[in-house]
């Protein structure tokens, strides 16, 4: 069954949510229309001319890439300039453009996760955790003969859901009191009487953007004109996305034969690769975050690990860095080539999901170097 570019970007927003994309970003769709069939998907890490002319020459779909086209807000998208060229190709060949950039830095898997793996590091955990989704307790009393009903409600209504575990819930029994006013209309006891009921006190946990829809099931389900319930928001904890990832090699190694490993599992550039520290250190946990990365040394020093593995490093920041006697090891790659690996997890991730649908679509990874230095003396 042929897919359209809706379905393809239904399945890449669940893999690399844009809600994960900081907030200076620019990801989502650039070119396309979703009812157009997507039958050929071409991912890559820049958008850059010769990207665009593989993709259209091939015939693709859809082009995937990691960096934006645009990532400031522009005035013209005349074909004058470069890029308004790129969108204006893009649209005449009905090639449509997607972008996941930050929302797939910060994706489990995503972008540092693919580096980690390249690299053989295992028991990898966030350098720099986001939080979890935001989470209520809800807690209902409900009379006992209602209490699997209620149970059920909230479930349905997204409450319950515990990592692979749904409907899970709490109760203790007491006993609840209360005294109809005038106007009332109680399910159980009469106007102007004091009313005992054993009742089951239920807890549940659900994701903050489903209190509306829980409460709401809540009020339509319990028997009582005035249902008693408290919602408590939960404390923010960390998630398992989020930039960077800290790992432990499969067996030490000194810094020498680790850059070398490093050389050896990303793809060649003119950069290659640079390395900061005693080559014969030996370096056990490392820290990797694809792309630019020197924005997280001081977190990367409070980590503790023996190196780190990035992009796009600085003189005064690295020099600063290395200043620290536990400092780690700095081992700084190509951009491109620090992010070209997650291509190739996009890719199965996209493809598996869609074959689970029903969906025929044909993949492949570019691998022209988009990396912008071309010549070292």
């Amino acid at each position: 069954m042929d897919a359209t570019l809706a379905d393809v970007l239904g399945v890449l927003d669940r893999l690399y949510d844009p809600t994960w994309a900081e907030s200076w970003d620019a990801v989502g769709l650039v070119t396309g229309d979703p009812a157009q069939p997507v039958r050929r998907v071409l991912f890559a890490v820049d958008p850059m001319r010769v990207v665009v002319d593989e993709a259209i020459a091939g015939e693709f779909d859809l082009l995937v890439t990691h960096h934006p086209l645009s990532l400031k807000g522009v005035s013209s998208v005349a074909a004058t300039t470069p890029k308004g060229r790129v969108i204006h190709d893009l649209i005449r060949s009905g090639t449509a453009l997607h972008v996941c950039h930050t929302n797939a830095d910060n994706a489990n898997p995503g972008v540092s996760d693919a580096l980690a793996a390249a690299l053989e590091l295992q028991d990898t955990t966030p350098l720099k955790a986001m939080p979890a989704d935001a989470m209520d307790k809800i807690v209902v009393y409900v009379p006992v003969g209602e209490t699997q009903a209620m149970i059920d409600a909230l479930a349905a209504a997204g409450a319950g859901q515990i990592g692979d575990y749904d409907r899970a819930a709490w109760s203790s029994t007491g006993e609840g009191t209360f005294r109809p006013l005038d106007g009332a209309n109680p399910a159980i006891g009469q106007v102007g009487e004091i009313e005992r009921v054993v009742e089951d006190r239920v807890e549940m946990v659900l994701p903050r953007s489903r209190r509306r829809a829980v409460v709401e099931a809540l009020k339509q389900t319990h028997s009582y004109e005035e249902p008693a319930f408290d919602i408590f928001e939960m404390a923010a904890l960390p998630s398992n996305r989020g930039g960077g990832r800290i790992g432990v090699l499969r067996e030490p190694l000194k810094l020498a034969d680790f850059a070398a490993l490093v050389a050896e599992r990303l793809p060649r550039t003119e950069h290659g690769v640079r390395v900061s520290g005693d080559p014969e250190r030996m370096i056990a946990t490392v820290a990797v975050v694809g792309g630019a990365g020197d924005s997280e040394f001081e977190r990367v020093r409070r980590a503790g690990v023996d190196a780190y593995v990035t992009a796009d490093l600085r003189h005064h920041p690295a020099t600063e860095a290395r200043a620290y006697d536990e400092g780690p090891a700095l081992v700084d790659v190509a951009h491109w080539a620090s992010e070209w690996p997650w291509l190739k997890d996009a890719e199965r991730l996209l493809t598996s999901a869609l074959t689970a649908g029903g969906f025929t679509v044909e993949t492949e990874v570019s691998t022209v170097c988009t990396d912008a230095w071309t010549l070292r003396l």
